[in-house]
């Protein structure tokens, strides 16, 4: 089924085993080690103003600009520090919620699998 497909359809998807596509990092947002990003789109609306997925990171440390998202942890462990605010352990069954525009640091110290909502 393609992700057009669940647009109109309930499906499950099993998120450990699903098999994600590469995400390059922009250079300018790798701090330390040589972290690597995969991910995929399980749903995403008509007007394209939320979308739903997995995503995962190797060990690493990356900046990044948030956008508005609810995410929980499947696998692994990481420390996300949010300029001007709080530090988040995030680890399995871990759910976070990230503000649009947070600046954040993670620091990648087992690699991270999560599902996450996002509002555009």
């Amino acid at each position: 089924m393609s992700t057009s497909d669940h647009a109109h359809a309930s499906f499950a998807v099993s998120v450990p085993d699903a098999e994600l596509e590469p995400e390059p990092l922009d250079p300018e947002q790798i701090v330390s080690g040589d972290p690597v990003v995969t991910g995929k789109v399980l749903w995403e609306s008509a007007d394209g103003t939320q979308v739903r997925g997995i995503w995962q990171i190797t060990p690493g440390v990356v900046t990044d600009t948030e956008a508005d998202e609810l995410f929980v942890v499947l696998s692994g462990r990481a420390t996300v520090e949010v300029e001007g605010g709080e530090t988040l352990e995030v680890g399995p069954g871990s759910a976070a919620v990230l503000r649009a525009g947070d600046r954040t640091l993670w620091t990648v110290h087992e690699t991270l699998r999560k599902a996450y909502h996002i509002n555009l």
